[in-house]
């Protein structure tokens, strides 16, 4: 009886667990539970005018070549013209438009 009631004092809190373990993505098929690295602070934004190479690159749609081309690009008046001088296309910028701002000394 006293390992039973061991048993249980062990197993309840791991039912109790599950759903939240569920509900955070640890239990979906395909994943590893890690939540993704984050490319900023949230609420700060990263200046296209300042930003490393480093900084640019983890934004969705931005690798190697293209975070060099927005370094080579500067200075700029503001972000929109990542799409006016052909650096990025409007589907790239659609999905970073909200990351990034384009800050002027």
């Amino acid at each position: 009886m006293r390992i039973h009631g061991l048993i249980l004092g062990l197993v309840l809190p791991l039912f109790a667990a599950v759903p939240a373990l569920a509900q955070s993505g640890a239990m979906q098929p395909g994943t590893t539970g890690a939540k993704p690295p984050a490319m900023a602070p949230a609420g700060e934004l990263i200046d296209i005018n300042t930003a490393s190479k480093a900084q640019l690159e983890p934004l969705k749609g931005i690798g190697p070549a293209r975070a060099e081309a927005i370094i080579k690009g500067r200075p700029y008046k503001g972000k929109d013209e990542l799409v006016e001088k052909k650096i990025v296309p409007q589907n790239v910028y659609d999905d970073i438009k909200g990351q990034i701002i384009a800050k002027q000394k």
